[in-house]
Order: C-alpha cells, then structure tokens, then sequence
C-alpha cells in the first residue's frame, strides 16, 4: 500500500450537509442553481483599483456586504468584532453545513466531531492592511490574534459549535481540499470520529496575489474587460486564463452508520482520496497525462472500482493552458483503447466561482455531490470552439440529466501535485 492509497473498511462515509458562502450564493440551493443553470457569478473587479495597481485585470468573483447574523445567531456582536471577514464567513459555511446535515445540539458526541479545513494564502489580505500601514488599528485589540492566524477559522468555528475532536487546517495551494477529505475520511475511517466538517476558505482578491499570477505571463490571469461573467473559458481556444474567487464551502461528513441511525438526508458517498506529488516540475502537472491516470487508478482500485465504472469528471478546469491539455491528456491516458467521442463526459465550475485555489476541490466535491443527488451534470459555460487538444465530451449545451453512479475530482497544484475524490451515489 502507498501513501496515496488506502483500504475501505466496511463503514461508508457519506455526504450529508454542504454549508456555501460564495459570491451570489448563500444557500446550497441557490449554490445548485448557479452551477447547474450556468449562472456565472463573476463580474467586474471592484476590491481594489487595478488601473493603480498596473494591472490589466478586471474580473473578479467577489461577495458583496455579508451579514454574518443569520447564520450565527448566537455569535455575541462583542465577539464577532474580534473576528475578520474571512472568520466569519467561514464560521457561516460551517454553520450552514451542520444546520443542513440536521446536526443540531447533542445529536453527536462532541469529542467525536472534528473540523478540518483548507486554505493556500489563510488571512493575507489582513497581514497585507497591517504590512502597508493601510489598518492603523490593526492591533488595537486582541483579536489581532485571532485575525492573523490561517487556523483560526477552523478553531472558532470548532469553539461556536462545540467540535471537540481533531481541529486543523491544511495549507497546500490548489490540492489542500481535496487533501483536507483525504485526512477527514481517515478519521471517519479509523473510528476516531463519527462526523467531520471539512471544508476551505480563500481570499485572494488583493493587488499582491493577482500581480504574483500575472508574473508568470500571459494566459494564466484572465484579462478580459468587455464582459466579466465570460473572463474564465476552460477549453476553448480562446481562454486566457482565470479570474479569483473567493469565499467558503464546507460539507458534513458522516459514517454512514450514524447517518442513517439519525435518518439524515444523504447527497453523496465519499468512496476514496488519493494525492501524490511528481516530485518534478514545480509549476507544471505532467503534460504526458500518465502519471494523473495513475492517480485516478489508484482511487478507483481502493474503493474497488474501475476506470471503466466512471460516469463523470469534475475537471479542475482553469482555462489556462498546460491545465486544460493535462486534464485532456490523462483522460486518453486513462481510456487508450475509447475513441475521443467515447470518453466520459468533463465539465468545470471555474467560469462561475472564478479560482479559489484551496476552496477549489471542496467546491468540486459539493458540486458533484449535487450532479449525483440530482442525476444531473452541471456545465462548463463560456465554451465556444475547443483547443484541438481538448477536443472530446465536454457538457456545455447546458445541464445534462445523467445517470451518475461514479464521478471523479480532480486538482492540480504548484509543487508538482495531483489530488482526486472520487464519488458514489448512495447505496
């Protein structure tokens, strides 16, 4: 066995709540009705001033005014002063996410209840106002400490709601959500942890950040101008990259065995996570698609099915080149003997949320969870003529019922690594 796989006991662990807060979205049901009805949630960059910054960017995913009350009734104003943004956000997905798994006071042991979260850059935008001088009261109160840790939305979240088990935080760009199940379904696994709320908060619309991607040259930030909502292009042959993002996910895990002891309505199986890091180059994915497929591979084999089982993939999908063709590349790696037309159909939510990098697989995963629920694939929109390398099932017509009993997340991330999920409807 390798570091990259895992043995399924016979417990399942299951999807029973997903919590969003993202831009235009407050509610897993209006969360599904923007990706299934190809509602694009980015527009036009107003977080910063981009034309000051010397940056021909101009499209953004961003959340307007966000009112933390409703989702944390009982979080005192005195406290919440204390708190960020990105805090309270977070605290809401998570909140969101227990109250829609049916989790309410004393329906689990706490000490059996943990929280692990994702997040590649954590609170920058709050170091970045203290490092510029540009929030003087920065450390005007104590809550400067809570502020300016990346774990601390994941630990008050755990204080609010009273989560008591295994509490931490992954940070490790682009695959850190879909590492943060993998650590998740451990827990479940190994019977130290009845539920889990796992989930990612990114932040990352800020001058340093989108200055940081322009630096690696055309085609990786898109800068399109005349219409925001069509800035993110998967596939196409006239993408030029992506735009950020930002918000928060969190899905409810459960053994399948405490989910149905309590009669919680079920989105989706967790079968299996796999990761592994090329060891080679650090801002490229392998381009061969071999090394991707055998990732996929092992996924499949440990939760004991086959390629040939898989209905469905929920691409990573950044419209930036090297991303698109690896994706395209381990497909036909995956399937040599299909025809292009023979390949299971692959769709990205980039063109809606924008790029949220260590959010990105936890919104893939409640994306998929939703497809399987609801037996319909969600599409990639702004799909106009396909890159030639790319040229096989795409769902852009619009949202396509399916029968979806296998589906596979898949994520890249600088520093040579690929990460999946993969997906079951329930039994």
């Amino acid at each position: 066995m390798t570091n990259s796989e895992f043995e399924i006991p016979e417990e399942r662990v299951v999807v029973t709540g997903i919590g969003v807060v993202l831009p235009g979205t407050l509610s897993v049901d209006r969360f599904w009705a923007n990706i299934s009805g190809g509602r694009s949630q980015v527009g036009r960059l107003t977080r910063f001033d981009a034309e000051q910054a010397g940056l021909p960017v101009y499209a953004a995913a961003e959340i307007d005014d966000f009112d933390h009350h409703p989702f944390l009734p009982e979080l005192t104003d005195a406290h919440a002063a204390k708190y960020s943004r990105e805090i309270l956000i977070t605290m809401s997905a998570l909140a969101e996410a227990r109250r829609d798994a049916g989790l309410g006071p004393g329906a689990l042991d706490p000490r059996r209840l943990g929280i692990v979260m994702s997040s590649s850059r954590g609170p920058f935008g709050w170091w970045r106002d203290v490092l510029t001088g540009a929030d003087p009261d920065a450390f005007g109160d104590k809550g400067a400490m809570f502020r300016g840790l990346p774990g601390c939305p994941a630990s008050l979240s755990a204080v609010y709601t009273g989560a008591q088990g295994l509490v931490t935080t992954v940070s490790n760009a682009c695959v850190g959500g879909h590492q943060a199940i993998q650590l998740a379904l451990r827990e479940l696994r190994s019977g130290a942890a009845d539920a889990m709320l796992v989930g990612g908060h990114e932040f990352p619309i800020v001058p340093e950040v989108a200055a940081c991607y322009r630096a690696m040259g055309h085609g990786v930030l898109s800068s399109e101008r005349e219409d925001p909502s069509r800035a993110v292009r998967p596939y196409s042959n006239d993408r030029e990259g992506f735009a950020l993002g930002e918000g928060s996910v969190v899905l409810c895990l459960e053994r399948e065995s405490v989910a149905r002891r309590r009669g919680a309505r079920v989105y989706s199986e967790i079968l299996s996570a796999a990761s592994l890091n090329e060891a080679a180059h650090p801002t490229t994915m392998d381009l061969t698609g071999k090394v991707t497929a055998s990732v996929i591979e092992d996924a499949l084999a440990s939760a004991g099915r086959r390629a040939d089982d898989v209905d469905y993939f929920c691409a990573h999908g950044t419209a930036t080149r090297y991303n698109d063709i690896a994706e395209s590349r381990a497909l036909r790696a995956l399937y040599p003997e299909r025809t292009t037309a023979a390949l299971p159909p692959l769709s990205s939510n980039k063109p809606i949320y924008g790029h949220t990098f260590g959010l990105a697989g936890i919104i893939n995963v409640a994306a998929t969870s939703l497809m399987i629920h609801h037996q319909t694939l969600a599409p990639t929109i702004n799909f106009t003529t396909p890159d030639p390398e790319c040229d096989h099932d795409h769902v852009f017509e619009g949202p396509r019922p399916a029968e979806l009993g296998l589906a596979v997340s898949m994520s890249f991330a600088f520093g040579s690594q690929t990460a999946v999920v993969a997906l079951g409807a329930p039994a």
